[in-house]
């Protein structure tokens, strides 16, 4: 098997894109990561590790990394724990700091204990996800309200709602990185709002593939939950997309949270696959 790291994301999806794009929903994490990447090559402040581990021709194992971000994991054989091996070797070899993976959850583990045999450190069991992908909108029963684009008014609203979904779905935030986060989602036209009377819930599209986009930074404040005011931002921007031209919208959920993988559900989100993430104890 051979490893081939990348010096950019181009390079890197000219050898993967239409491997990947065989199941856009399942690998939209990674799809979306490398073609932002590509297309904002400004707004890199560290360079992302790229590596491909191929059989031959084949395809076996691709990995992309965002520092200070996790590992986002590729593989689609089941017999892929070679080149896992070989993709933490190099990784070990050049020094990067790998504060965790993430991938279809039978890959992630493998890669978990690999990393952890190479490496001699720990790692403990983090978020287990379940991708989503939506093609026809069932229309909510309560949708009280109206869905607006974000402006730059709503930067400080946006900012606080982004760090309480950091702290509430990631166990943890940061409200420098929440503000710049805010600003430069806002400046891209990606945030959107549901009102009713009120700024109530929020919601984001991300990740632009060939065919699909991503579903994101869905949150409510917990004193206005049990109202639909989610359901009715989550629907209303999916359909917005789709008749804007997208095939599919996809999301990520935190399978416990049973209560999101409901709704979701109900408007028209069908499971692909699950996503699990490992987080390694980069202290030692």
């Amino acid at each position: 098997m051979i490893a081939t790291t990348y010096r950019d994301a181009g390079e890197f999806l000219f050898s993967t894109q239409a491997i990947l794009e065989r199941n856009e929903a399942a690998n939209n994490l990674m799809l979306g990561i490398c073609l932002r990447l590509k297309r904002f090559p400004e707004r890199i402040k560290t360079a992302p590790y790229l590596v491909t581990v191929a059989d031959g021709s084949e395809l076996v194992v691709a990995a992309v990394m965002t520092p200070p971000h996790k590992l986002v994991i590729y593989g689609d054989r089941q017999d892929c724990g070679e080149a896992l091996e070989i993709v933490a070797r190099d990784l070990l070899v050049n020094r990067w700091v790998v504060p965790g993976v993430s991938g279809p959850a039978p890959v992630a583990k493998v890669f978990a204990v690999t990393w952890a045999n190479v490496s001699s450190v720990k790692y403990k069991e983090g978020m287990h996800q379940r991708i989503y992908e939506l093609r026809k909108v069932i229309p909510p029963e309560s949708s009280r309200g109206r869905l607006r684009l974000a402006t730059e008014d709503d930067v400080d609203l946006v900012t606080e709602w982004i760090l309480a979904f950091q702290k509430e779905a990631l166990t943890g935030g940061d409200r420098a990185e929440a503000y710049e986060i805010a600003k430069s989602r806002i400046g891209d036209r990606d945030i959107y709002i549901w009102e009713d009377q009120k700024p109530v819930s929020m919601a984001a599209k991300t990740r632009p593939m060939l065919n699909g986009i991503g579903v994101s930074l869905v949150y409510t404040p917990p004193e206005l939950r049990g109202r639909g005011y989610a359901t009715a931002c989550v629907a209303s921007l999916s359909q917005s997309l789709l008749d804007s031209g997208w095939k599919f919208c996809a999301l990520f959920t935190d399978l416990s949270n049973p209560t999101s993988n409901r709704i979701y559900q109900r408007i028209g989100y069908t499971p692909v696959c699950d996503f699990n993430e490992y987080i390694f104890d980069v202290a030692k």
